[in-house]
Order: structure tokens, then sequence, then C-alpha cells
């Protein structure tokens, strides 16, 4: 019997888990070993009196197949919820109010989110001069070099916060935003990039209706389900459960229930190459495996590597992270009049407020917050405050609060409160991530049997790490058949 060893119970491992399951041959044994009492990792929701509050992530985009297909597998289906339309509507504090981020291009130009001068600059996108020939470019440096200072500085700068709580100048545009990086690639230019992909779009939902005319049933294209395709991407459409994602934590767990073991840490992994066998150790028992698979943070795994393999584990232990703090916030609808009507906002640096932005949350989601309440969740950290996920729980709301007041005129008391804090919290993918991922995967091809998982590497991404996960499953299932 072969006996596969998963360490580290988040989205990452238990996906893996599932497809290992699924895909590895009968009598296969499957072990997720996890640290804490519970799954998840960042991925955490709270149920208190009528609210369901995210600690982490409240949702995905609908746009990686591997996401929907996993939640099809374990039953989930019924419980998936979009988001309300009214998720289109995002918007960005500067110079003392919020503005609203235009979807078309004409009203963007009317916008004064940025300035007459900077918004003509965008209009030079296509006329931009190219990459330069063998450099990992910053995001910030592609950003400045296409579409302009200010732009970079308020646009793209805010977008980096909201996604990695990272820093503009250091995150490589290859490894943090590779989509972006193969549009101006394959097109030479993000606007001649964008055509291309409206002009895939529509084609796909023509296929789609004339293949639906001679369709006897089912035969019609799929294209317009992946979201048509193209060289942007598909946009995706902000999808969660209807109890948060949690739910999906809990489905997974009872998928795998008794392959599950909490307060399991290993306290150490060690090969044998005369019979291709994995010891890992734990604090009671030494369990025999015949593949390892690491899904824990970098900074976690590089321990138990070290001992192993010094460069590999002083590669992994590298990789930075950002520290996060989440703070929601309750109100009365009536008090704050009403429902904020939105996604939510973020805060470019420099504007004033400290955190990075807020989610409506109630507003996004439905049955959020109960009737005639208001869920809205603050970030506040990331790679340029990280000393604020250390702030106090009284210093971090009072410091949402003021920012709350400034950005949207909130001056009423909250009915209650959370502080949830992410120490590990974001994996950078600065400017080298690239390379030192080379470096990793060349020093774990001379360690056959062991693989590591998670978003330390190759996505930070709920869809990406699910996406990932069944790439990994069937190399790894390839290697016990071997």
């Amino acid at each position: 019997m072969k006996r596969i060893v998963v360490g580290g119970g988040g989205i990452a491992g238990l996906a893996t888990a599932v497809e290992l399951r699924d895909l590895a041959p009968a009598g296969t044994e499957v072990l997720v070993l996890e640290s804490g009492d519970r799954l998840g990792g960042n991925i955490r929701t709270e149920y208190e009196d009528g609210y369901t509050v995210e600690w982490g992530p409240n949702g995905y985009l609908d746009n990686v197949p591997a996401t929907p297909a996993l939640i099809n597998r374990i039953g989930l289906q019924d419980e998936v919820q979009a988001a309300n339309e009214r998720a289109a509507k995002r918007f960005l504090f500067r110079d003392g109010k919020l503005h609203e981020l235009a979807a078309s291009p004409l009203k963007f130009f009317a916008s004064p989110v940025l300035s007459v001068p900077g918004r003509i600059r965008i209009l030079g996108e296509p006329f931009a001069p190219g990459k330069p020939e063998g450099v990992d470019e910053s995001v910030g440096a592609f950003a400045t070099r296409r579409i302009g200072a200010e732009a970079a500085n308020v646009l793209v700068d805010a977008m980096v916060s909201g996604v990695f709580a990272g820093d503009v100048d250091r995150l490589s545009l290859a490894s943090a935003f590779p989509k972006m990086a193969k549009m101006e690639a394959e097109h030479g230019s993000l606007v001649k990039a964008m055509i291309a992909s409206g002009k895939a779009k529509k084609k796909a939902r023509k296929e789609e209706k004339a293949a639906a005319k001679g369709s006897t049933g089912g035969g019609a294209s799929n294209a317009a389900d992946q979201g048509g395709g193209g060289p942007a991407g598909p946009g995706g459409t902000l999808t969660s459960f209807r109890n948060g994602l949690g739910s999906f934590i809990g489905q997974l767990e009872k998928e795998l229930h008794s392959s599950i073991r909490l307060r399991t840490a290993i306290h150490a992994v060690e090969r044998n190459p005369e019979n291709r066998t994995w010891m890992v150790r734990t604090e009671s028992e030494e369990i025999l495996a015949d593949a390892v698979v690491l899904s824990i943070p970098g900074h976690h795994a590089a321990p138990l590597l070290e001992p192993l393999d010094h460069d590999l584990g002083e590669e992994v232990g590298q990789i930075p992270t950002a520290p996060l703090a989440v703070v929601a916030l309750a109100f009365d609808a009536d008090e704050i009049g009403g429902d904020p009507d939105g996604f939510g906002f973020l805060v470019p640096r420099g504007q004033g407020p400290r955190i990075l932005g807020c989610l409506w949350d109630s507003s996004l989601f439905p049955g959020r917050a109960p009737q005639g309440k208001v869920l809205l969740r603050a970030m506040i950290g990331g790679a340029h405050d990280p000393e604020a996920v250390e702030l106090s729980d009284e210093a971090l709301l009072k410091q949402v609060r003021t920012d709350l007041e400034t950005t949207m005129g909130l001056s009423v008391p909250p009915i209650r409160t959370w502080v949830f804090r992410h120490r590990v919290g974001i994996a950078q993918y600065d400017v080298g991530h690239a390379a030192r991922l080379e470096r990793i995967e060349a020093s774990v091809k001379s360690h056959p049997g062991l693989w590591l998982a998670g978003s330390s590497y190759y996505g930070v991404a709920m869809n990406l790490c699910i996406e990932n996960a069944g790439k990994q499953a069937r190399a790894i299932v390839d290697y016990l058949d071997q």
C-alpha cells in the first residue's frame, strides 16, 4: 500500500489531498497533518448572531475551471453564491473623497480620479517603450513605463495593496501578475491586448449561439462558460458560498474526515534513498511515506528542509510575507444611511488613511449581516506597514474608525467589532521570485518524492492554489507509478 503525507491543512493541502484521493490507485492512503486545531489556513469564517464574518478572503473569481470542478466534486455547488451586481461598483479614495472607478473608457476619462495630464498620459499606452530585455521588472516600473507615474502611483499602487498588501516597487510583474506580463509580450500593448480579448469574447459568444442552434442537446461550445478566453483573461464573477468560505473548508474536511489529523505538527522529514521512502516525524510518531507534500508557508517549511538540503531550506525561508490585520465592524443600517452601494474602496499610499481599503461585505453578499445591519471589513498593515498587525485591538479599532470617518463619513460607533491578525500574511513575489523558484525546483528534483505547495510559490489566490494542487497531484501519482 502506498502512503502520501500532506503537511498543512490550508486550501492547497486540502485540494491536493482530495485530488490524490480521487487519482491515486485504490488502496493508496492520503494523510493530512495539520499543526493547528482547525483547517483552512487564512480561510476562516466566524458565525455570530446572524453575522458571517471572513477572517481573510471573502470569495474567488469563477474564471478558473479547477475551482468549480472541485466544488462540484464535493457536492457543494448548490451553496455557491455569486456577488451582488453592485460588486461592479468599486471606489478609490483620493484627495479627500471616494471616486468610483468607471468601467467604461469614456466614463473613466471623464472621472477626476486622475489629473487631466495623468489621463492623457494613459492614452499614450500603445506607444510606450517595450520591456527592457533580461530584466525582471517590478510592477511599479512596468506601470510607470506603460501608463505613467501618476496612474502607477494611484491606480496600480492601490491594486497591489488590494491583492498582495504589497510594495508596487518590489513585486515582480512576471511573478505577481503574469497575465499582465503576457498581454504585453503577446500584443506589445495593454490596450491592444484588451481589444483582442474583446474580439475573442465576441467570437466565442457567436460560436456558442451557432453551436446551440445546431445542437440536439449539450453540444454547445464551453468557451463562454470559461469566460471566453483571450489574452487579458476572463474577468470572472466574485463568488462565495451562502455560509461563507468556511463552508467550503468544512465540506473538504468532511470529504477527507479520517485522513485528517489535527494538532499534529511535522518535526522532521527524512529520505531513505535506498528504497525511495520518506520518514515523517511528529511529536508522537514516525510515519513512513512514499511521497511528502509540504503545503505550508515557506518560512514554516524552511526548518524542515534545511537538515535535508541547506540551500533549499534557505531559499524557501527567504520568501517574504506581508503581515495583515482585518478589522470587521457592524453598524445599524439606519444610522449610516443604509448599505453602502458597491464593492468597497482602496486607498493609495500618501492619501492620509492608514487602512489599505475596506470591503462592504453585506452589500456584496446579502445575508452576511442580519436584516437592518451592515457589515464592513477594513484591511490594515501590509508590506509598507508591517508593524500595524502588532497594535492592540483598541489601537486597531481606533485607527480604522478614524479612517472610515475620513473616507466614508462614518462617525457613529459600531455595534460590534472583530479583529483578526495574519502575522504570516500574504507571500510577496518580489523581483527575483521566478529565479528563486527555478533554484527551488532544481533542488526539489534532487529529492524524489518531495513536493512543495501553497501560496508561497505559484499564486496567492485560492483559485491558483486549487489549480496547482491538481497539477501536483497528477505528478505525484505519475511518480508513484514509476
